[in-house]
């Protein structure tokens, strides 16, 4: 992304036609960049390593039930937490760990 120096705005880029080459152009001032060269850049992604969902924080206030079947091993008690995943007028996601297999799941 380039940035006007003029007014700070983003600038759009317009490819070549007749009357000019490619450029960049500020939409709210008359600044403009000619392209004559061919820049190639690439920035390779950096993924973040995965964080577990009950983190040691959580494992001081997570509860126990024995209602809930765990879909991995049918075991029948697992711990759970209930985490705001969307916005405030939805209902919360509970996250459940087996409490034997340590599988995880989500409820919405």
């Amino acid at each position: 992304m380039q940035f006007c120096p003029t007014c700070g705005t983003m600038l759009l880029f317009e490819l070549a036609h007749m009357a000019h080459p490619n450029q960049f152009f500020c939409p709210t001032c008359p600044y403009v960049c000619r392209v004559e060269n061919k820049i190639k850049q690439h920035t390779p992604l950096v993924r973040k390593p995965m964080e577990p969902i009950f983190s040691e924080d959580d494992q001081k206030v997570i509860n126990k039930t024995s209602g809930v079947s765990c879909p991995a091993c049918g075991h029948g008690e697992a711990s759970y937490i209930e985490v705001q995943t969307r916005s405030a007028d939805e209902p919360m996601t509970i996250f459940y760990r087996c409490t034997k297999c340590k599988s995880t799941w989500k409820e919405n």
